[in-house]
């Protein structure tokens, strides 16, 4: 697995270098990653290596401002958030109008609502829907130990995932009709980088998949409002009905857009997440015997231990591994003039393998989130939800179910995989490019 590694962040600009030109990279460069046929992300760190934490790079006819350096990162996201607007959302015609596309008054508005169920009291009721899912991974993963069948890990980690939201949205646990039925989620989001730049014609492109969405939606609204709980009471999406009674703006859609939200921000990103986890574990066992050897079965060490390794493994692959935003007035960004209309990306991926901010950013490295001191300080250092008012709403979510389900996998089985990916995927996520077919050797 390849890695990126930048220099640091940018030191802070004299008075007599306000307001300086953002550098731009060599636009004979971008033509030849052009001509190369490269990721984006191999662009972007060329950009980085060569002119440091903001930059310019030229893909259309204005420049596009990278921004990988931490201080200047927390300016854009956490300081200025109102200079930095986000102005659509690529998976939009997936979301619509739910809160990670919503902007202005109607991104706050929708933010509150859920911002109660998932922090403090409202992530409480979730922890037996969120223990009942892994305990069900658990019990298919003793399965495949006994036959010897080959499994795919990522496949697994989706369907865990999936079922854990499901569970927490409805009240019910996820069963093969519905499961199914999603599939057409991941189907929407790896094609969302290849569709057609017309939203009719991309619509178009992944009609089919969308009507399976929205009937899975429509028939989990259906039972919301006739008062169906599932076995732990009702869910999130009970919830968003009864906004409807005193919020004209919950419409049918709305609710709709917000579900299938939920859906995609609740389960792609954390299967992603557990996938490169065990990846990564199958290059360096030792850190799985560090985490169990940390304190015994449901101690707070193990459970420190086992968290650690989510992080670590966030800081190779955040979550949202580009954050886009628009200038929406003139700003100074570390010195350098930004105009307002620019496009500015902020990049997570980048930023977390700077060895100017990491020490030994290639070295998979779970100790570095669990002895004081060894974490960088600036909050614009390590990102992987993102930080400032947009940050995930689902940090604290993602993070107790992947904690749970590893507690019952890692001291139970190691996964021996068949073949491993070669690389990654640069997507709405960046996940591995290829299965990951695996058997599984008891504990």
């Amino acid at each position: 697995m390849a890695t990126h590694a930048r220099p640091g962040p940018l030191p802070s600009p004299s008075p007599s270098q306000a307001g300086r030109p953002v550098p731009e990279l060599d636009p004979a460069l971008v033509g030849a990653w052009q001509a190369g046929g490269g990721e984006l992300v191999d662009l972007f760190a060329q950009a980085q290596e060569r002119l440091g934490g903001v930059a310019a790079v030229r893909l259309g006819p204005r420049p596009t401002v990278l921004v990988t350096a931490p201080r200047a990162v927390q300016h854009v996201l956490a300081l200025r958030p109102e200079r930095y607007v986000k102005r659509s959302h690529r998976a939009r015609l997936l979301i619509g109008d739910g809160v990670l596309a919503a902007t202005g008054e109607a991104w706050q508005r929708q933010r509150r609502l859920l911002q109660s169920q998932f922090t403090g009291r409202g992530m409480r009721r979730y922890e037996q829907r969120i223990a009942e899912a892994a305990r069900t991974a658990a019990a298919r993963w003793a399965a495949y130990a006994r036959t010897g069948e080959v499994f795919d890990v990522g496949d697994e980690m989706r369907r865990f995932a999936l079922d854990t939201i499901w569970r927490s949205l409805t009240g019910h646990p996820l069963d093969p009709g519905t499961e199914a039925e999603l599939a057409a989620v991941p189907a929407v989001v790896a094609a969302l980088p290849s569709l057609p730049a017309d939203g009719a014609d991309a619509r178009g492109a992944v009609a089919a998949e969308l009507a399976r969405i929205d009937a899975v939606a429509s028939r989990a609204m259906a039972a919301a409002r006739e008062g169906e709980a599932g076995p732990d009471g009702p869910g999130l999406l009970h919830v968003l009905i009864e906004a409807s009674d005193t919020r004209p703006e919950y419409t049918d859609r709305l609710i709709r857009d917000e579900l299938v939200t939920l859906l995609v921000a609740g389960h792609e990103t954390t299967a992603t997440t557990l996938t490169w986890l065990h990846l990564l574990l199958d290059r360096h066992p030792q850190a799985r015997e560090q985490a169990l050897a940390a304190g015994p079965a449901g101690s707070a060490e193990r459970r420190q231990a086992v968290q650690a390794l989510v992080h670590e493994t966030l800081r190779f692959y955040p979550s949202a591994w580009i954050l886009p935003r628009c200038a929406a007035q003139d700003d100074v960004l570390a010195g350098y003039r930004v105009e307002a209309g620019t496009d500015v990306l902020v990049c997570p991926y980048l930023t977390h393998r700077d060895p100017g901010v990491w020490e030994d950013p290639g070295r998979f490295d779970p100790g570095r989130f669990t002895t004081p001191g060894r974490r960088p300080a600036d909050p614009g250092s390590y990102l992987p939800f993102g930080i400032g008012p947009r940050a995930c709403l689902g940090l604290q979510f993602a993070l107790r179910e992947s904690t749970a389900l590893l507690e019952h996998l890692l001291p139970a089985h190691t996964p021996r995989f068949h073949s491993t990916p070669d690389g990654a995927v640069y997507t709405i996520t960046v996940r591995p490019d290829g299965p990951t077919p695996a058997t599984l050797d008891g504990r």
